[in-house]
Protein backbone atom coordinates (compact mmCIF):
# COMPACT_ATOMS: atom_id res chain seq x y z
CA UNK A 1 0.00 0.00 0.00
CA UNK A 2 1.29 3.49 -0.69
CA UNK A 3 3.04 5.69 2.00
CA UNK A 4 3.68 8.95 2.05
CA UNK A 5 6.30 9.97 4.59
CA UNK A 6 6.80 13.79 5.56
CA UNK A 7 10.98 14.24 5.94
CA UNK A 8 11.36 17.40 6.53
CA UNK A 9 9.74 21.33 6.84
CA UNK A 10 10.86 24.36 6.03
CA UNK A 11 7.81 26.93 6.71
CA UNK A 12 5.36 25.41 4.65
CA UNK A 13 8.16 23.56 2.26
CA UNK A 14 7.79 19.98 2.21
CA UNK A 15 10.11 17.27 1.68
CA UNK A 16 8.59 13.70 1.33
CA UNK A 17 8.99 10.21 0.04
CA UNK A 18 5.57 8.70 -1.43
CA UNK A 19 6.18 4.71 -1.81
CA UNK A 20 3.98 3.33 -4.54
CA UNK A 21 3.85 -0.50 -6.00
CA UNK A 22 5.80 1.18 -8.93
CA UNK A 23 8.75 2.76 -6.80
CA UNK A 24 9.73 5.38 -4.42
CA UNK A 25 9.18 9.24 -5.64
CA UNK A 26 10.95 11.90 -3.82
CA UNK A 27 8.94 15.00 -3.22
CA UNK A 28 8.64 18.19 -4.20
CA UNK A 29 8.40 16.28 -7.81
CA UNK A 30 7.93 17.60 -11.02
CA UNK A 31 5.71 14.92 -13.55
CA UNK A 32 6.93 14.88 -17.21
CA UNK A 33 3.98 15.52 -19.21
CA UNK A 34 3.21 12.22 -21.87
CA UNK A 35 -0.09 13.27 -22.91
CA UNK A 36 -0.82 10.02 -25.09
CA UNK A 37 2.19 7.93 -23.56
CA UNK A 38 5.02 9.75 -24.98
CA UNK A 39 7.18 13.17 -24.34
CA UNK A 40 6.47 15.40 -27.53
CA UNK A 41 9.99 15.97 -29.72
CA UNK A 42 10.68 11.83 -29.76
CA UNK A 43 11.54 11.58 -25.97
CA UNK A 44 11.98 8.01 -25.15
CA UNK A 45 11.48 6.33 -22.11
CA UNK A 46 15.13 5.10 -22.14
CA UNK A 47 15.56 9.60 -22.24
CA UNK A 48 13.45 10.31 -19.46
CA UNK A 49 15.84 8.24 -17.07
CA UNK A 50 18.58 9.33 -18.43
CA UNK A 51 17.85 13.10 -17.58
CA UNK A 52 16.44 12.08 -13.83
CA UNK A 53 12.49 11.70 -14.51
CA UNK A 54 10.34 10.20 -12.01
CA UNK A 55 7.29 10.01 -13.05
CA UNK A 56 5.55 10.11 -16.55
CA UNK A 57 2.07 11.43 -16.58
CA UNK A 58 -0.01 9.98 -19.36
CA UNK A 59 -4.12 11.51 -19.97
CA UNK A 60 -6.68 8.85 -19.99
CA UNK A 61 -9.13 11.06 -22.72
CA UNK A 62 -6.30 10.98 -25.38
CA UNK A 63 -5.48 7.11 -24.83
CA UNK A 64 -9.25 6.44 -24.69
CA UNK A 65 -9.59 8.20 -28.02
CA UNK A 66 -6.92 6.43 -29.49
CA UNK A 67 -5.57 3.53 -29.31
CA UNK A 68 -8.05 2.82 -27.22
CA UNK A 69 -8.07 1.87 -22.94
CA UNK A 70 -8.73 -1.96 -24.10
CA UNK A 71 -6.27 -2.41 -26.55
CA UNK A 72 -3.28 -1.47 -23.71
CA UNK A 73 -4.84 -3.29 -21.45
CA UNK A 74 -4.89 -6.30 -23.86
CA UNK A 75 -0.56 -5.20 -23.97
CA UNK A 76 -0.59 -5.36 -20.44
CA UNK A 77 -0.93 -2.28 -19.56
CA UNK A 78 0.44 1.02 -19.70
CA UNK A 79 4.14 0.45 -18.36
CA UNK A 80 4.29 -2.39 -20.10
CA UNK A 81 3.18 -0.62 -23.51
CA UNK A 82 5.34 2.14 -23.31
CA UNK A 83 8.68 0.49 -21.75
CA UNK A 84 9.09 2.47 -18.33
CA UNK A 85 8.89 0.65 -14.89
CA UNK A 86 8.54 4.05 -12.56
CA UNK A 87 5.52 5.40 -11.65
CA UNK A 88 2.67 7.20 -13.87
CA UNK A 89 0.16 9.45 -13.31
CA UNK A 90 -3.17 9.61 -15.64
CA UNK A 91 -5.38 12.27 -15.65
CA UNK A 92 -9.29 11.62 -15.05
CA UNK A 93 -9.79 13.09 -18.82
CA UNK A 94 -12.06 15.83 -17.09
CA UNK A 95 -10.23 18.65 -17.91
CA UNK A 96 -9.72 17.58 -21.95
CA UNK A 97 -13.32 16.85 -21.92
CA UNK A 98 -13.98 20.20 -20.68
CA UNK A 99 -11.38 22.17 -22.39
CA UNK A 100 -11.43 19.81 -26.36
CA UNK A 101 -15.18 19.20 -26.51
CA UNK A 102 -17.09 21.93 -28.16
CA UNK A 103 -20.28 20.22 -28.16
CA UNK A 104 -20.76 18.81 -24.61
CA UNK A 105 -23.60 17.92 -22.46
CA UNK A 106 -23.27 17.81 -18.51
CA UNK A 107 -25.41 15.56 -16.73
CA UNK A 108 -25.48 14.00 -12.98
CA UNK A 109 -24.22 10.80 -14.44
CA UNK A 110 -21.38 11.80 -16.78
CA UNK A 111 -20.62 13.94 -19.81
CA UNK A 112 -21.86 13.60 -23.23
CA UNK A 113 -19.23 14.72 -25.91
CA UNK A 114 -17.35 14.27 -29.47
CA UNK A 115 -14.20 13.11 -29.98
CA UNK A 116 -11.73 15.81 -31.28
CA UNK A 117 -10.07 12.94 -33.35
CA UNK A 118 -13.08 11.38 -35.59
CA UNK A 119 -16.45 12.88 -33.94
CA UNK A 120 -17.62 10.05 -32.83
CA UNK A 121 -19.84 10.27 -29.84
CA UNK A 122 -18.37 9.57 -26.36
CA UNK A 123 -19.80 9.55 -22.64
CA UNK A 124 -17.44 9.68 -19.88
CA UNK A 125 -18.16 9.79 -15.87
CA UNK A 126 -16.72 8.35 -12.63
CA UNK A 127 -16.96 4.95 -13.33
CA UNK A 128 -15.98 4.42 -16.76
CA UNK A 129 -12.78 7.57 -16.10
CA UNK A 130 -11.93 4.84 -13.42
CA UNK A 131 -12.51 2.12 -15.54
CA UNK A 132 -10.46 3.39 -18.26
CA UNK A 133 -7.65 3.97 -15.98
CA UNK A 134 -7.50 0.99 -14.44
CA UNK A 135 -7.57 -0.58 -17.58
CA UNK A 136 -4.07 1.88 -18.33
CA UNK A 137 -3.24 0.06 -15.01
CA UNK A 138 -1.20 3.70 -14.04
CA UNK A 139 0.30 4.04 -10.37
CA UNK A 140 -1.80 6.63 -9.77
CA UNK A 141 -5.50 7.66 -10.98
CA UNK A 142 -7.30 10.98 -10.84
CA UNK A 143 -10.68 11.40 -9.95
CA UNK A 144 -13.15 12.11 -12.66
CA UNK A 145 -13.99 16.10 -12.18
CA UNK A 146 -15.45 19.20 -13.82
CA UNK A 147 -13.45 22.22 -14.56
CA UNK A 148 -15.29 25.35 -14.73
CA UNK A 149 -13.69 28.41 -15.74
CA UNK A 150 -11.96 30.86 -13.39
CA UNK A 151 -14.84 33.84 -14.67
CA UNK A 152 -17.96 31.68 -14.41
CA UNK A 153 -20.00 33.11 -12.15
CA UNK A 154 -20.65 32.06 -8.00
CA UNK A 155 -23.80 29.70 -8.55
CA UNK A 156 -22.65 27.59 -11.63
CA UNK A 157 -19.10 26.87 -9.35
CA UNK A 158 -21.18 26.25 -6.17
CA UNK A 159 -23.23 23.55 -8.47
CA UNK A 160 -20.19 22.06 -10.35
CA UNK A 161 -17.98 21.61 -7.25
CA UNK A 162 -21.22 19.55 -5.11
CA UNK A 163 -21.55 17.30 -8.09
CA UNK A 164 -17.57 16.89 -8.44
CA UNK A 165 -17.64 15.53 -4.58
CA UNK A 166 -20.43 13.26 -5.65
CA UNK A 167 -18.39 12.42 -8.88
CA UNK A 168 -15.63 11.86 -5.73
CA UNK A 169 -16.95 9.24 -3.91
CA UNK A 170 -18.26 7.12 -7.08
CA UNK A 171 -14.96 7.55 -7.97
CA UNK A 172 -13.58 5.78 -5.31
CA UNK A 173 -16.56 3.43 -4.77
CA UNK A 174 -15.78 2.24 -8.31
CA UNK A 175 -11.97 2.26 -8.01
CA UNK A 176 -12.46 0.13 -4.98
CA UNK A 177 -14.43 -2.43 -7.32
CA UNK A 178 -11.67 -2.34 -9.87
CA UNK A 179 -9.02 -3.21 -7.72
CA UNK A 180 -10.66 -5.80 -5.96
CA UNK A 181 -11.04 -7.66 -9.42
CA UNK A 182 -8.73 -10.78 -10.22
CA UNK A 183 -8.11 -9.72 -14.17
CA UNK A 184 -7.13 -6.04 -12.79
CA UNK A 185 -3.13 -5.45 -13.82
CA UNK A 186 -2.68 -3.07 -11.14
CA UNK A 187 -4.81 -3.64 -8.03
CA UNK A 188 -2.78 -1.52 -5.65
CA UNK A 189 -3.97 1.69 -8.04
CA UNK A 190 -4.06 4.76 -6.43
CA UNK A 191 -6.61 7.41 -6.19
CA UNK A 192 -6.47 11.16 -5.63
CA UNK A 193 -9.40 13.63 -5.45
CA UNK A 194 -9.51 16.76 -7.24
CA UNK A 195 -9.84 19.94 -5.18
CA UNK A 196 -12.19 22.76 -7.42
CA UNK A 197 -13.97 26.16 -6.87
CA UNK A 198 -12.32 28.51 -9.54
CA UNK A 199 -11.00 31.43 -7.12
CA UNK A 200 -13.82 31.93 -5.05
CA UNK A 201 -11.73 31.20 -1.58
CA UNK A 202 -14.69 29.82 0.23
CA UNK A 203 -15.86 27.12 -1.92
CA UNK A 204 -12.56 26.04 -2.23
CA UNK A 205 -11.75 26.14 1.52
CA UNK A 206 -14.86 24.22 2.17
CA UNK A 207 -14.51 21.61 -0.72
CA UNK A 208 -11.29 21.04 0.69
CA UNK A 209 -11.99 20.04 4.22
CA UNK A 210 -14.68 17.70 2.50
CA UNK A 211 -12.62 15.90 0.56
CA UNK A 212 -9.96 15.35 3.10
CA UNK A 213 -12.68 13.79 4.84
CA UNK A 214 -12.70 11.20 2.20
CA UNK A 215 -9.46 9.41 2.94
CA UNK A 216 -7.95 9.32 -0.34
CA UNK A 217 -4.26 8.62 -1.10
CA UNK A 218 -3.46 12.11 -2.26
CA UNK A 219 -5.08 15.29 -2.77
CA UNK A 220 -4.86 17.59 -6.28
CA UNK A 221 -5.86 21.40 -6.57
CA UNK A 222 -7.02 21.80 -9.86
CA UNK A 223 -8.62 24.47 -12.55
CA UNK A 224 -5.56 27.15 -11.73
CA UNK A 225 -3.28 28.28 -14.58
CA UNK A 226 -6.94 28.92 -16.58
CA UNK A 227 -6.77 32.96 -17.25
CA UNK A 228 -6.37 33.82 -12.89
CA UNK A 229 -3.50 36.09 -11.69
CA UNK A 230 -0.81 34.72 -10.25
CA UNK A 231 -1.25 36.06 -7.15
CA UNK A 232 -5.06 34.68 -7.13
CA UNK A 233 -3.60 31.16 -7.75
CA UNK A 234 -1.25 31.59 -4.80
CA UNK A 235 -4.14 32.89 -2.87
CA UNK A 236 -6.24 29.87 -3.75
CA UNK A 237 -3.05 27.63 -2.68
CA UNK A 238 -2.67 29.13 0.28
CA UNK A 239 -6.34 28.61 1.20
CA UNK A 240 -6.86 25.24 0.16
CA UNK A 241 -3.47 23.48 1.21
CA UNK A 242 -3.57 23.67 5.31
CA UNK A 243 -7.26 21.76 5.08
CA UNK A 244 -5.12 19.00 3.34
CA UNK A 245 -4.15 16.55 5.95
CA UNK A 246 -0.30 17.28 6.06
CA UNK A 247 0.58 13.35 5.95
CA UNK A 248 -0.86 13.14 2.27
CA UNK A 249 0.67 14.31 -1.29
CA UNK A 250 -0.73 17.26 -2.35
CA UNK A 251 -0.45 18.03 -6.49
CA UNK A 252 -0.72 21.44 -8.22
CA UNK A 253 -2.79 20.70 -11.62
CA UNK A 254 -0.94 21.65 -15.08
CA UNK A 255 1.35 24.29 -13.38
CA UNK A 256 4.15 25.98 -14.09
CA UNK A 257 6.86 28.67 -14.94
CA UNK A 258 10.02 27.77 -12.72
CA UNK A 259 8.68 30.83 -10.51
CA UNK A 260 5.12 29.59 -10.11
CA UNK A 261 6.57 25.82 -8.49
CA UNK A 262 9.08 27.75 -6.36
CA UNK A 263 6.14 29.96 -5.36
CA UNK A 264 3.92 26.66 -4.69
CA UNK A 265 6.43 24.69 -3.04
CA UNK A 266 6.74 27.47 -0.36
CA UNK A 267 3.15 27.15 -0.34
CA UNK A 268 2.85 23.29 0.71
CA UNK A 269 2.94 21.70 -2.85
CA UNK A 270 4.38 18.40 -3.51
CA UNK A 271 3.79 17.55 -7.36
CA UNK A 272 3.80 19.41 -10.06
CA UNK A 273 3.39 18.72 -14.04
CA UNK A 274 3.03 21.47 -16.64
CA UNK A 275 3.88 21.10 -20.98
CA UNK A 276 5.66 23.99 -20.93
CA UNK A 277 9.44 22.29 -20.98
CA UNK A 278 8.57 20.42 -23.89
CA UNK A 279 6.07 22.79 -25.36
CA UNK A 280 8.46 25.88 -25.49
CA UNK A 281 11.66 23.40 -26.06
CA UNK A 282 9.98 22.04 -29.60
CA UNK A 283 9.67 26.22 -30.33
CA UNK A 284 13.21 26.47 -29.89
CA UNK A 285 12.80 28.34 -26.05
CA UNK A 286 15.10 26.71 -23.46
CA UNK A 287 15.20 27.59 -19.53
CA UNK A 288 18.88 28.54 -17.83
CA UNK A 289 19.17 29.73 -14.28
CA UNK A 290 19.93 33.14 -16.93
CA UNK A 291 16.32 33.26 -17.72
CA UNK A 292 14.81 32.04 -20.94
CA UNK A 293 16.58 31.81 -24.57
CA UNK A 294 15.52 31.65 -27.91
CA UNK A 295 17.65 29.78 -29.72
CA UNK A 296 16.35 30.73 -33.19
CA UNK A 297 17.91 34.39 -32.22
CA UNK A 298 20.68 35.12 -34.54
CA UNK A 299 23.12 36.28 -31.94
CA UNK A 300 23.43 32.47 -31.31
CA UNK A 301 24.73 31.39 -35.02
CA UNK A 302 27.92 31.36 -34.48
CA UNK A 303 27.70 30.66 -30.81
CA UNK A 304 30.11 27.45 -29.84
CA UNK A 305 29.01 27.56 -26.21
CA UNK A 306 25.91 24.88 -25.12
CA UNK A 307 22.66 26.01 -23.96
CA UNK A 308 24.30 26.31 -20.52
CA UNK A 309 27.52 25.78 -19.46
CA UNK A 310 27.44 23.72 -16.57
CA UNK A 311 24.61 22.11 -17.59
CA UNK A 312 24.60 17.85 -17.58
CA UNK A 313 22.34 17.62 -19.99
CA UNK A 314 22.79 14.99 -22.76
CA UNK A 315 22.32 18.58 -25.32
CA UNK A 316 24.88 20.21 -23.19
CA UNK A 317 27.54 17.60 -22.98
CA UNK A 318 27.41 17.07 -26.88
CA UNK A 319 25.76 19.99 -28.51
CA UNK A 320 26.34 24.20 -29.17
CA UNK A 321 23.83 26.51 -29.49
CA UNK A 322 24.94 27.52 -32.85
CA UNK A 323 24.18 23.59 -33.73
CA UNK A 324 21.03 23.54 -32.32
CA UNK A 325 19.96 26.80 -33.65
CA UNK A 326 21.04 25.57 -37.44
CA UNK A 327 18.65 22.34 -36.75
CA UNK A 328 15.48 24.29 -35.62
CA UNK A 329 16.08 26.58 -38.43
CA UNK A 330 16.15 23.44 -40.43
CA UNK A 331 13.40 22.06 -39.10
CA UNK A 332 15.18 19.23 -38.40
CA UNK A 333 13.34 16.83 -35.27
CA UNK A 334 17.40 16.70 -33.59
CA UNK A 335 16.65 20.25 -32.90
CA UNK A 336 13.32 19.83 -30.81
CA UNK A 337 14.34 16.84 -29.41
CA UNK A 338 17.48 18.33 -27.83
CA UNK A 339 15.89 21.43 -26.25
CA UNK A 340 13.36 19.11 -24.96
CA UNK A 341 15.77 17.22 -23.02
CA UNK A 342 17.04 20.20 -21.90
CA UNK A 343 14.47 21.62 -20.94
CA UNK A 344 13.06 18.32 -19.01
CA UNK A 345 16.60 18.17 -17.53
CA UNK A 346 16.03 21.40 -16.18
CA UNK A 347 13.28 20.88 -14.47
CA UNK A 348 14.12 17.43 -12.81
CA UNK A 349 17.39 18.86 -11.90
CA UNK A 350 15.92 22.13 -10.15
CA UNK A 351 12.89 19.93 -7.81
CA UNK A 352 16.25 18.48 -6.84
CA UNK A 353 17.99 21.40 -5.69
CA UNK A 354 14.27 22.30 -4.23
CA UNK A 355 14.56 19.00 -2.64
CA UNK A 356 18.12 19.62 -0.95
CA UNK A 357 17.69 23.39 0.02
CA UNK A 358 14.33 22.03 2.01
CA UNK A 359 16.53 19.25 3.72
CA UNK A 360 19.17 22.13 4.65
CA UNK A 361 16.05 24.28 5.78
CA UNK A 362 17.64 27.33 3.28
CA UNK A 363 14.81 26.99 0.98
CA UNK A 364 13.32 30.93 1.27
CA UNK A 365 17.17 31.66 0.50
CA UNK A 366 17.43 29.01 -2.43
CA UNK A 367 14.43 30.26 -3.91
CA UNK A 368 15.52 34.56 -3.48
CA UNK A 369 18.45 33.30 -5.30
CA UNK A 370 16.62 31.52 -7.94
CA UNK A 371 14.42 33.66 -8.95
CA UNK A 372 16.88 36.90 -9.31
CA UNK A 373 19.46 34.62 -11.11
CA UNK A 374 16.62 33.70 -13.39
CA UNK A 375 15.20 37.36 -13.89
CA UNK A 376 19.00 38.85 -15.06
CA UNK A 377 19.40 39.36 -18.54
CA UNK A 378 21.44 37.53 -20.75
CA UNK A 379 25.51 38.15 -20.55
Amino acid sequence: MAEYRLLKRDQMAKRGRFHTVHGVIETPVFMNVGTAAAIKGAVSTMDLKEIGTQVELSNTYHLHVRPGDEVVKKLGGLHKFMVWDRPILTDSGGFQVFSLASLRKIKEEGVYFHSHVDGRKIFMGPEESMRIQSNLASTIAMAFDECPSSVADRSYVEASVARTTRWLARCKTEMERLNSLPDTINPQQLLFGINQGAVYKDIRRDHARRIAEMELDGYAIGGLAVGESHEEMYEVIETVVPQLPLEKPVYLMGVGTPANILEAVERGVDFFDCVYPSRNGRHGHVYTNQGKRNLFNAKYELDERPIEEGCGCPACRHYSRAYIRHLLKAKEMLGMRLCVLHNLYFYNTMMQEIRDAIEAGNFAAYKKGKLARMREAEN
